[in-house]
C-alpha cells in the first residue's frame, strides 16, 4: 500500500468512525472499515450503513443511504460526483480536503436520514 493510499484511507476511516458509538462496527483491518446500522433490512441481515476500502490504486468510500435515498445527493458538487462509481460509491486517488469536508457533511446527513427512517 502506497502511504498515499493509507493517507486517504486513514481520513475516510475518520469520517465513520464518528458513528461507531450507535452503529456496529462490521470490519476493522488495515485496509478495509465498515459500519452497519443495529438493525436488519429487508433480506434479514444487519443494513449496511458504509465503509471505506483501500483497492490496487485508490480507496472506495461506501455509503449505502446515499442509494437508499437519492435525494440525500442532491446538490452535491460536480468535483464529488465526478468521483462516484456506480450509485453509493466514491472513489479516491489523491487526497482532497475540500472534498472529505463535503463527504463529511454528506456522511452525517445520511446517518440523521438513516436514524429518521430506519432506527426510529
Amino acid at each position: 500500500m502506497s502511504d498515499n493510499l493509507d493517507n486517504i484511507f486513514a481520513r475516510l476511516k475518520n469520517i465513520l468512525k464518528r458513528y461507531e458509538l450507535v452503529l456496529r462496527i462490521e470490519q476493522d483491518t488495515e485496509d478495509g472499515y465498515s459500519l452497519n446500522a443495529p438493525v436488519l433490512g429487508p433480506n434479514n441481515k444487519p443494513l449496511f450503513f458504509g465503509a471505506a476500502q483501500i483497492k490496487k490504486n485508490y480507496v472506495s468510500f461506501y455509503l449505502m443511504p446515499v442509494y437508499m435515498y437519492p435525494d440525500l445527493l442532491d446538490g452535491i458538487s460536480e468535483q464529488l460526483k465526478r468521483r462516484m462509481q456506480g450509485k453509493s460509491c466514491f472513489n479516491f486517488k489523491t487526497l482532497d480536503e475540500s472534498l472529505m469536508e463535503e463527504l463529511s457533511t454528506l456522511t452525517q446527513r445520511s446517518f440523521e436520514r438513516l436514524q429518521q427512517e430506519e432506527m426510529g
